[in-house]
């Protein structure tokens, strides 16, 4: 056999495989092809970091929005940020468990959204749609409302992100590194948390209701790292739940929509 043959053999198996890759789990219209998935979330998460990292970096409206965002909190009694701050400050061995819990939130991310791919197909779909809508839906915010941290705009806030980093990086201490510093309305930290335990409360909640709402407390306790490390606003907060509500509303409205249309045809 010549080392043509070989190499053309190689190839239709490689060929053959990743086809059937692409295709395993999509039989029985239940669970997307994972290969289709992988490289569709891959884009999505290009284009938002790309988009996110261009929106809103006037710094001076930034300010001018939280110094007004700062007066409303006062006015509602909320303006808990420095407190809590400070708080943290005094606590410091609760210091790097805090910068940890803020930093590695990712992995639960990717995590929940594995096993529910892998686990509970039943309700993939949905709950990728409502991340990707909380994506869509949160960029023009960004840039309408451009929001310093309270790290940036708070007198008195320590850093601790940056004067803490576990990557080292000390990247929240830079404006000017590429990244948006700006957009501390509504907090994403929380919002992809709190789409992380939706994710999982939508999973379990037939089967194991009383587990499925502790999924909760993972946003609960990214609320409170991103206060008392200087990186949100109590509105950023509810801002976050404001964003999951209106995404899960929007998945809801796009799949009567789509099933109105699969009825007609």
């Amino acid at each position: 056999m010549s080392l043509l043959e070989v190499a053309a053999g190689w190839l239709s198996r490689s060929v053959a495989w990743v086809r059937s890759a692409a295709l395993a789990g999509s039989r029985g219209g239940r669970r997307p092809a994972p290969l289709v998935e992988v490289a569709g979330l891959l884009l999505v998460i290009l284009l938002f970091a790309r988009l996110h990292a261009a929106a809103g970096k006037d710094a001076a409206a930034a300010t001018a929005n939280a110094l007004a965002l700062q007066s409303l909190e006062r006015a509602l009694h909320l303006d808990i940020a420095l407190r809590a701050n400070q708080w943290l400050t005094e606590h410091p061995a609760l210091i790097q468990p805090a910068v940890y819990y803020y930093r590695l939130y990712y992995l639960a991310i990717t995590g929940v959204l594995v096993w529910i791919f892998v686990r509970h197909a039943e309700v993939y779909i949905k709950v990728r749609r409502t991340l990707v809508a909380m994506a869509v839906l949160v960029l023009p915010v960004f840039w309408a409302l451009p929001m310093s941290p309270p790290r940036f705009a708070l007198p008195g806030v320590v850093d601790i992100i940056a004067t803490y980093d576990i990557l080292g990086g000390h990247a929240t201490r830079e404006i000017a590194n590429g990244q948006n510093v700006y957009s501390a309305m509504p907090s994403m930290h929380v919002g992809w948390s709190l789409w992380c335990a939706y994710a999982a409360w939508s999973a379990l909640r037939a089967s194991h209701p009383r587990l499925a709402l502790l999924s909760w407390n993972f946003p609960l306790g990214m609320a409170a790292v991103v206060l008392i490390t200087g990186n949100h606003y109590v509105l950023d907060i509810a801002g976050s739940a404001v964003l999951l509500t209106v995404s899960i509303a929007v998945v809801a409205a796009w799949g009567r929509l789509t099933g109105r249309r699969r009825a007609r045809e």
